[in-house]
């Protein structure tokens, strides 16, 4: 277990290894996420657009 939590610490550096590596989840996440609710919205307008135009 000892190997496992230098493995964590990382040299002293372990928080901003793993604070770096949570950005970037957040940022890759993000970059999923946000597209396809804007699709989702652009979808919706549009269909409300077409229906009020027929």
């Amino acid at each position: 277990m000892n190997s496992f939590a230098e493995f964590l610490a990382m040299g002293g550096y372990g928080f901003y290894v793993w604070t770096a590596y949570g950005i970037a989840l957040v940022v890759l996440l993000l970059n999923v996420v946000l597209p396809l609710l804007q699709r989702k919205q652009l979808l919706r307008e549009l269909a409300l657009k077409q229906k009020r135009e027929k």
